[in-house]
């Protein structure tokens, strides 16, 4: 999963960067409001951790012209700004969630996991698509009843997969939702996560659409 995170701030940007990478997220951080927007309307990403008090253009501002632009990526708004009417103009710009500063990272997190299952029409934590279970909130995966230790990539695809069985997915889409906008990743490294995944559930469990992308079917062998 992709996530931009829109933070000014060094040390809270980097905390929060850190720990969201150690739970299998793709992390880009911008800190300017500018290119914030261009991230935005770009929608190269599943999810926005916006912050408001940005250098150049307001979050506020940013979320707005977003929204007007019609992206639809769901932004959580980070800031200090705890009034009952700051808190209000952020949701009615656009927002999907609201954090007040300082908060808890383990709060970030579940906030992130809540977002995305609604986002995904999930009502809980647990994936379970044929013989192959995960439970997002431990990071844990299963294969016909047994553990699979999985890397953070590597359980990052599967979940990307299993969030869309039976549906072809693109792989523009699988390596944003991986690597984010790291243009440092080679051109393989897509193919390498899919064959490690493979080995350790089975060759069958995901399918190539030459040309396309991959999918699971509904009833993975």
């Amino acid at each position: 999963m992709h996530i931009i995170l829109v933070e000014d701030d060094l040390q809270l940007g980097t905390a929060i960067k850190h720990a969201l990478e150690q739970i299998s997220y793709a992390v880009t951080w911008l800190r300017d409001g500018r290119e914030a927007l261009t991230a935005l309307r770009d929608q190269t990403a599943d999810l926005v951790l916006l912050d408001l008090g940005l250098p150049n253009k307001d979050g506020l501002e940013v979320l707005a012209e977003a929204r007007r632009a019609h992206v639809n990526t769901p932004v959580i708004v980070m800031t200090a700004r705890d009034a009952l009417e700051a808190r209000v103009r952020g949701l009615d710009a656009g927002a999907d969630d609201y954090l007040v500063k300082p908060f808890h990272l383990e709060e970030l997190s579940a906030r992130i996991r809540s977002l995305t299952r609604r986002a995904q029409g999930l009502a809980a934590n647990r994936i379970d698509v044929g013989v192959i279970s995960l439970d997002i909130g431990t990071s844990e995966a299963e294969y016909r009843g047994k553990r699979v230790e999985l890397t953070r990539r590597e359980f990052s695809l599967l979940r990307i997969l299993m969030e869309r069985a039976g549906r072809i997915v693109r792989r523009e889409h699988l390596e944003n939702s991986l690597y984010g906008l790291d243009n440092s990743v080679g051109s393989s490294a897509l193919e390498v996560q899919v064959h490690a995944l493979r080995r350790k559930l089975s060759f069958d469990a995901i399918r190539t659409i030459r040309g396309v992308g991959y999918m699971i079917p509904r009833d993975p062998t």
